[in-house]
């Protein structure tokens, strides 16, 4: 306060004036609680939240540093009731109040399922929740690795059940806290492990049932974004049957209890032999019944199937008939035009026209000469054609080209004959027919010929 110059009158100075209400403000009001409705929310990257705090009739200026807000358990929104811890202050260059809190909680909802929610619409938004994304469970894992805590009941029951469906089922424990403030960067950082197995191929994400607090790990953003990372498929058993977190969304498939996920991560031993053993048994009486099949089919081709060689002597036998044949038919035809010609003759000798006689005499010779020049032509015809064509059955018989070096291979066991190098495996046995004999073959190798 500064007295004015006759000394008659207090004057204040604006800065003066605004320390003199701020001191008043924050000895009046040290530590108010106050509810309201937050907007004008403004986050700098200074990480303070500035924003205004209002109801019905009235509204007041508010700001929240980083450290406090850091410890809050949700996120601040527009929109937002909360009821919240500060004292009342004046920021003097503007001449204006504001409130200062150092804690905010939603009024009506607790700040962790605030927490949970906004956290799983954001995530959900985001896809990771999303049924494309999850991975396919193996039906059968080569090893089975539990990331839980070492000392409590869950990683006992989860093991117990594991051996009994599987007594020799591997399986490897990652230690982790599943519960408090460094639970989940231990739980990441196991993921990151499990990652790097090689072997790995199933994971369970286990901890027992608790309070929203106590599973709060399971809650946290940086489990869920380990989860959807993972390559390694992982089943989330986290609480009882009814809790649910948001690792049981992301997570690729979520089991009710620890147990269940046990008995879910691998089958009974047992069912898998007694199964194993009926597909033999089917395969078996399968293979059998085809082969049983293939055999008859087999021998009635075979009873079909005609000798070449037999072929080619009926068909000679054939052509020496007709061949015989026709030549019975023109010594017949001879016979009966010469004794025609005997008989025209008798006649001539009775008839005294010798001249005539002569006449038709020569006649007859010319006809005979020529009848007996086709005769003789036809025969060599026929005979030309019975050679070609037994030349031609000796072409075609199977047994002279391979008699020329040639082989006919077959695949085994179907008896297949074999065109093409593409038609045969490596190490598959082939038979090779030769004139005289047959081989059996594998083969090791193939050769391409452009």
């Amino acid at each position: 306060m500064m007295p004015s110059a006759n000394h008659s009158r207090p004057v204040y100075t604006v800065s003066g004036l605004t320390r003199e209400i701020k001191t008043i403000l924050e000895l009046e009001f040290p530590l108010i609680w106050i509810t309201g409705e937050i907007s004008n929310l403004r986050t700098p990257a200074s990480g303070h939240h500035y924003f205004t705090l209002k109801d019905k009739e009235a509204q007041i200026n508010a700001v929240i540093f980083k450290g406090p807000a850091l410890r809050l358990k949700f996120r601040i929104e527009n929109g937002l009731a909360i009821v919240g811890l500060g004292r009342l202050s004046v920021y003097e260059p503007r001449g204006t109040y504001q409130v200062l809190f150092e804690h905010l909680e939603p009024k009506g909802i607790g700040a962790l399922q605030l927490a949970f929610d906004q956290l799983k619409t954001r995530l959900a938004n985001e896809g990771l929740f999303d049924d494309h994304h999850k991975k396919k469970l193996p039906s059968l894992p080569r090893k089975v690795h539990i990331i839980t805590s070492p000392t409590g009941a869950v990683v006992h029951d989860a093991i117990k059940i594991i051996q009994r469906r599987f007594p020799n089922m591997p399986i490897t424990v990652i230690p982790v806290r599943v519960q408090g403030d460094n639970a989940p960067t231990e739980i990441t950082k196991a993921l990151e492990t499990l990652n790097r197995q090689k072997d790995a191929e199933i994971a369970i994400l286990a901890r027992g049932g608790g309070s929203l607090e106590d599973l709060q790990p399971f809650n946290s953003e940086l489990v869920a974004r380990a989860l959807f990372a993972s390559r390694v498929p992982v089943i989330s058993a986290v609480g009882h049957e009814t809790d649910f977190t948001i690792a049981d969304f992301v997570a690729d498939l979520r089991a009710p209890t620890p147990s269940a996920a046990a008995e879910i991560a691998v089958p009974e031993k047992t069912q898998l032999q007694q199964h194993c053993h009926e597909l033999t048994s089917r395969l078996v009486r399968q293979i059998s019944a085809d082969t049983f099949n293939q055999r008859n089919a087999l021998e009635r081709l075979a009873r079909r199937l005609r000798d070449p060689k037999r072929q080619i002597q009926e068909l000679r036998l054939k052509l020496d008939e007709i061949d015989q044949r026709l030549l019975r038919v023109f010594q017949n035809r001879i016979e009966k035009n010469r004794l025609a010609l005997h008989h025209l003759l008798a006649r001539q000798s009775r008839i005294p026209i010798q001249g005539a006689l002569q006449i038709y005499h020569n006649k007859l010779e010319q006809l005979n000469y020529i009848l007996m020049n086709k005769l003789h032509l036809m025969i060599n015809l026929n005979r030309a054609k019975n050679r070609e064509l037994t030349l031609r059955m000796k072409a075609l018989n199977p047994l002279n080209v391979l008699k020329r070096g040639y082989s006919i291979t077959r695949s085994l066991p179907a008896r297949r004959v074999v065109k093409t190098s593409a038609t045969v495996a490596i190490d598959q046995e082939v038979e090779i027919q030769l004139s005289a004999g047959s081989l059996l073959c594998r083969i090791e190798g193939k050769l391409n010929h452009g």
